[in-house]
C-alpha cells in the first residue's frame, strides 16, 4: 500500500515538479518507509526552493538522527526551535540528539522545556537517563537515589575510554598507575595491604578535557561514573549539606567500582582560612572525613576532582590518602591536537585534511577551542549543503578559515597561573606550569 502511494506521488510530481506540498508528502512517505536517502534528497529539493521550510528541515533532522549524525541534527534543531520554541516534538528530538552526543546538561534543559509544555510525556530513554526514579514503593537504595537528584541524574556507565581522548599521554599514564592497574590486579594490592581506590586531582586551564578524561577513565575500567557539579549541588544542599555529601559517597560505595567525579572542586574545598562562615568549614571537614573512609570503606571508590584554580583548594585535600596525586592537564601538544582533530572530525563528510598543518597552527588551543573551530566550519558547510542539496565535504581551507575566528582560551589562565607558580610555589606543586611556559626559577 505504501509502495503504491509513493509511486503515485512520484507520477504526480512528474506533472507538477514545482509543487512543494506534494513533494513534502512524498518525502514524508519515503521517511515513513525508512527510505532515508531518497527522503533526504526530496527534502533538499524543497529547501533549494524554500530555504526556511520548517517541515523540510524537521524531516532532515529526523533523518540525520536516524543516521547517528547527531551534531548535524542538533544544528538544524536548534535553528528550528528558535522559530518554533513550543514544538514539543522538536524539543524531544533535540534532547535525544544531545544525549546521544554526550551533551547531557543541555539535553536535560530541553527535556524540561518539553515536560513543562506537556507533563504527561513519556520517553523511556530520556526518563531513564535524565529523570530521577519515581516508582512506589521504594526501598532504602531507591530512597537514597531520590534524595540526591543531581547525582542520580548524572550517574552513568560510560561507553568511551582512553582511545576517545586525544593526546594526554602523561596524564593517562598517571591514571593507569593510580586507578587502572589497581582495578585490573586487585589481588596484588590486597597482598600488600593496599586498598583499591584513592584520589587524583586534575588541574589546568578550562576546556582541556578534564571532565572528558574522567568519564573515559570510568569507561576504561567499566565502572559507574557519578559526575557532581559543585555549584548546583551547593544550592541543593542548603541546610543539610553534610548529610547529603555523606549520602553521595555512600551511593558511590554501593556502586563500586565507581568513579566519583567532582567538577570545579575548588568551589567546595576552598581554603578554610579564607572562609568567613563556619558552615562552609564544617562541610569541608565532612568531605575530608568521607575521603578518609573513617566510618565506611572507600575500597573501589575512585575519587577524581577537577579544578581550574588549585591554589584556592584547602591544603588538607592534598595529604596522603586524599588527592595524593596532583596532575597538570595542559593544553594538548601538536601530536595531541592532531589526535583531537581526528576524533572530532570522525564520521563527518571530509575531503583530504592536512591534520599536521592544522595542529601546527593551533598552538595553545584547548580541546574546546578545537571543537569551536570545527563547529564554525560545519555551520558554513551546512549553508552550502542546503544550497546545493547534498552534504559538502569539509576541507582544510574551511578549517583554516574558521581558525581565524577562534582565539586560544588558555592564555588568560596561564597569565594567572604563572604568578602562583613564581611566587606561591614553595612545595614545587606548580613546577609543571613553569616547565610548560619555559620559565626558569
Amino acid at each position: 500500500m505504501q509502495e503504491e502511494l509513493i509511486q503515485n506521488l512520484r507520477e504526480a510530481l512528474k506533472l507538477s515538479p514545482q509543487n512543494i506540498p506534494l513533494r513534502l508528502t512524498l518525502a514524508e512517505a519515503l521517511l515513513n518507509s525508512n527510505l532515508m536517502q531518497e527522503a533526504e534528497a526530496e527534502y533538499k529539493i524543497v529547501l533549494e526552493a524554500e530555504p526556511q521550510n520548517i517541515q523540510a528541515k524537521s524531516g532532515l533532522a529526523k533523518i540525520y538522527f536516524a543516521q547517528q549524525k547527531y551534531s548535524t541534527a542538533i544544528v538544524i534543531l536548534e535553528d528550528l526551535i528558535e522559530l518554533k520554541p513550543n514544538d514539543v516534538s522538536l524539543l524531544m528530538l533535540l534532547s535525544r540528539s544531545l544525549l546521544r552526543n554526550e551533551e547531557r546538561n543541555k539535553a536535560i534543559d530541553y527535556y524540561k522545556q518539553a515536560l513543562q509544555l506537556n507533563p504527561s510525556l513519556l520517553d523511556e530513554e530520556l526518563d531513564q537517563q535524565l529523570r530521577k526514579p519515581s516508582a512506589a514503593p521504594k526501598g532504602e537504595v531507591e530512597e537514597l537515589l531520590d534524595s540526591i537528584e543531581k547525582e542520580v541524574r548524572n550517574m552513568e556507565r560510560p561507553t568511551i575510554n582512553f582511545d576517545d581522548v586525544g593526546g594526554m599521554n602523561k596524564v593517562k599514564e598517571e591514571i593507569k598507575i593510580k586507578i587502572i592497574q589497581p582495578m585490573l590486579h586487585p589481588e596484588l594490592y590486597k597482598a600488600y595491604g593496599k586498598k583499591v581506590g584513592g584520589g587524583i586531582l586534575l588541574y589546568g586551564p578550562p576546556g582541556c578535557g578534564k571532565t572528558h578524561l574522567a568519564r573515559a577513565t570510568a569507561g576504561q575500567i567499566n565502572a559507574s561514573f557519578i559526575s557532581v557539579g559543585i555549584h548546583d549541588v551547593l544550592d541543593m544542599w542548603m541546610g543539610q549539606s553534610e548529610s547529603k555529601l555523606h549520602q553521595l559517597f555512600d551511593l558511590a560505595r554501593r556502586r563500586t567500582p565507581c568513579v566519583l567525579f567532582f567538577d570545579e572542586i575548588d568551589a567546595l574545598g576552598a581554603s578554610r582560612s579564607d572562609m568567613r562562615h563556619s558552615s562552609s568549614k564544617t562541610l569541608i571537614n565532612q568531605f575530608l572525613t568521607e575521603m578518609d573512609g573513617i566510618d565506611a570503606s572507600n575500597d573501589g571508590v575512585l575519587i577524581l576532582g577537577a579544578t581550574n584554580a588549585p591554589w584556592h583548594l584547602d591544603g588538607a585535600f592534598r595529604r596522603p590518602g586524599r588527592f595524593d596525586r596532583i596532575v597538570f592537564v595542559q593544553p594538548p601538544d601538536t601530536e595531541g591536537r592532531n589526535s583531537i582533530l581526528k576524533i572530532l572530525l570522525k564520521d563527518k563528510p571530509l575531503d583530504t585534511i592536512d591534520y599536521a598543518a592544522l595542529a601546527k597552527q593551533t598552538a595553545d588551543f584547548s580541546g574546546a577551542d578545537l571543537r569551536a573551530v570545527i563547529d564554525i566550519a560545519i555551520e558554513e558547510k551546512l549553508r552550502e549543503s542546503f544550497e546545493k542539496g547534498i552534504p559538502q565535504p569539509i576541507r582544510t581551507k574551511d578549517l583554516l578559515a574558521s581558525l581565524k575566528q577562534v582565539k586560544p582560551s588558555t592564555k588568560e589562565w596561564f597569565n594567572t597561573a604563572r604568578n602562583y607558580a613564581l611566587y606561591a610555589n614553595d612545595s614545587g606543586l606548580y613546577d609543571e606550569i613553569l616547565e610548560y611556559l619555559k620559565i626558569k626559577k
